[in-house]
């Protein structure tokens, strides 16, 4: 028995649209390992949920933890660097 599971992620998605797409996929996966259980023997369910799962991995653009704070902080310092720019901007076009 083959499991498979696709997975369509825009690069650019809000994050509430992307925790629940992971919602889906970890229901879809559940649903699936489930039917798993009940058609196949331990160790056929064991290597297919370990296939699903690495496949599905795979096709995510995942980042960790860290990496994702630390480009919230980048994108912060360059948001208050275009908020000064603009100001700058704004008072010269006064002139």
């Amino acid at each position: 028995m083959q499991l498979s599971i696709e997975l369509r992620i825009p690069i650019m998605q809000k994050p509430g649209e992307i925790l629940e797409q992971i919602q889906r996929i970890a229901s879809d996966m559940q649903n699936k390992v489930g039917d798993a259980i009940r058609n196949s023997p331990a160790q056929e369910i064991e290597k297919n949920v370990r296939a699903m799962m690495n496949q599905g991995f795979q096709k995510m653009d995942l980042v960790t933890r860290e990496e994702f704070e630390l480009q919230t902080k980048v994108l912060a310092k360059t948001r208050e660097k275009l908020e000064i720019l603009e100001a700058k901007v704004a008072a010269l076009e006064k002139q």
